[in-house]
């Protein structure tokens, strides 16, 4: 497996700069994903480190090794399209065969017969192995395509939203087979979604990528709970951020059009800003500080999303279970100020002042 490091790369079409220096790096073993919304330029970035597109700035290094000018061949990568890119004549063991009886590897059919055996039981496909594809459900081809992939042991593996045409059951069940995979064969993985609920469950670290810029990197932690501006702050988190109009008056911090207020934190904040606001930091007490109405209610089984109106302002609450609040209810709530975000009229994070 390899180490992975992208230098400043832009890639300009006719049209549209599709990527504007992006530079990240990720390690061997790790769990790479890159988290933006359609046409941020997710897969021209994957396209580009695969040999499959040529950047016109910048440099792809492999284990320090620059591998600008390599044949996607050379890179010795395992790409699984969004779209399942199977042979749909050829059973599934053949399928599966097919990149070791490449002129390349010449792999004895002894031995692709051990390797296809070891990847099927993995990916729970061994029953499967003499039917055609094109005879298979979603599920089960996808598991093939991924099979086709990891049956070869790359130095580096490229997904491209490999999920995202699977219904959600499914989609939930595999997600975390690719991650136990991944993680019990330490392959090397950069994985493209628009999906923040596959990036925050399967990522070790993860870029951020908006109209082909890498706008914040971190830990899936790093990215929840510190965006780096409204933008990433919006993308992650569901049921969305509440981003609110505020202004600073002496020591307090107040929401215009509403009564909530609480201590301007130590932050140079501007006169007006914006302030965010997690749903699940919005605390349901009958003795809280705040009050509002219940104006929606949105039961999701497990916790219920609350839509809630607080003088002349909406708000999203997130609560566990199902609600016992009814639509047209008033209640009281509190807001912790640790938990509040600050974002400065550029919409990038306000930082803390040094102590």
């Amino acid at each position: 497996m390899s180490q992975v490091e992208l230098e400043r790369i832009t890639k300009r079409f006719p049209t549209v700069t599709a990527l504007s220096e992006v530079s990240f790096a990720f390690a061997h073993g790790e769990f790479f994903v890159l988290l933006g919304p359609t046409g941020a330029g997710k897969t021209t970035t994957l396209r580009i480190v695969a040999g499959l597109e040529k950047q016109d700035e910048g440099s792809i290094l492999m284990d320090g090794v620059k591998i600008d000018n390599f044949t996607p061949a050379e890179r010795d990568v395992a790409f699984v399209f969004q779209q399942y890119s199977l042979y749909p004549t050829m059973s599934v063991y053949d399928n599966l065969a097919f990149p070791l009886r490449s002129p390349l590897r010449r792999t004895p059919e002894e031995r692709i017969k051990v390797l296809v055996g070891e990847a099927a039981e993995k990916l729970r496909i061994a029953h499967l192995l003499h039917r055609k594809t094109a005879q298979l459900s979603g599920g089960e081809m996808q598991r093939v395509a991924i099979g086709r992939a990891i049956v070869r042991a790359p130095r580096l593996f490229l997904m491209d939203e490999p999920l995202s045409n699977l219904d959600a059951k499914l989609r939930e069940a595999l997600r975390v087979e690719l991650k136990h995979l991944q993680k019990t064969q330490g392959s090397t993985t950069l994985f493209v979604t628009h999906d923040q609920i596959e990036a925050l469950t399967m990522a070790d670290r993860i870029a951020v990528l908006n109209e082909g810029r890498v706008v914040q990197q971190g830990t899936p932690n790093d990215i929840y709970d510190r965006p780096a501006n409204t933008f990433v702050a919006q993308l992650v988190g569901t049921p969305r951020i509440n981003l609110l109009p505020a202004v600073r008056a002496g020591a307090e911090v107040s929401v215009p059009g509403s009564g909530l207020r609480t201590a301007a934190p130590r932050l140079s904040l501007p006169g007006s800003f914006r302030l965010g606001i997690r749903p699940e930091d919005i605390a349901l007490s009958p003795t809280g500080r705040f009050p509002g109405r219940v104006t929606l209610i949105e039961p999701l089984g497990v916790e219920t999303i609350l839509h809630l109106r607080t003088g002349e302002l909406a708000l999203l609450g997130l609560v566990p279970g199902m609600a016992v609040q009814r639509v047209g209810e008033e209640i009281r709530f509190d807001i912790s100020p640790q938990k509040l975000h600050y974002f400065g009229p550029d919409g990038n994070r306000i930082q803390e002042m040094a102590p």
